[in-house]
């Protein structure tokens, strides 16, 4: 995580630009003030010309992130997760039994279940449609024949653990 100050280099603060730490994370410079506003990122010091400067931990809490969602995590999930790392204070390789990465790793696999689930039931009655020649939603919808249940696709069965957004 940035400490906010950049580096020193003979005698004079050096640090990245925003162009400069968002290239070697891969995001866009939006993503690094979005990730800013969001408290995910430290806000970093100004250059005299009042550039925003980064440590080389900055891209480092960059990939983490993105890292994190691409294995299925929100970004408040990130957040919380990146908060919980700031405020531990133990020796590397101690265990803590809060809700930290492993407690919430845990638990991913069986969301990440669900949405195959999900996936699954989208697929096939989107073949469904594709099968029955469906070309009109809203004609579709109003025929007897229609393969797609328009009724109960955006809700989970009744032992469901969560809703999906629309539902909510």
């Amino acid at each position: 995580m940035s400490t906010g100050r950049p580096p020193v280099v003979d005698g004079a603060e050096a640090g990245l630009r925003s162009g400069q730490v968002a290239a070697a994370a891969g995001v866009n410079v939006e993503t690094l003030r979005y990730y800013e506003r969001r408290g995910l990122l430290a806000e970093p010091d100004r250059s005299p010309g009042g550039h925003r400067l980064y440590d080389a931990d900055s891209v480092t809490t960059l990939r983490v992130i993105k890292a994190a969602q691409r294995l299925g995590f929100t970004l408040e999930e990130v957040a919380e997760l990146l908060e919980v790392g700031r405020h531990r204070h133990r020796p590397r390789g101690a265990r803590s039994s809060d809700a930290g990465l492993q407690a919430r790793a845990q638990a991913k696999p069986v969301e990440v279940e669900e949405r195959i689930t999900d996936l699954v039931t989208i697929r096939d009655n989107l073949r469904a449609a594709l099968d029955a020649g469906c070309d009109d939603l809203i004609t579709c919808a109003g025929t007897d024949c229609c393969p797609i249940p328009f009724a109960t696709i955006t809700r989970r069965p009744a032992g469901g653990a969560r809703q999906n957004k629309s539902d909510a």
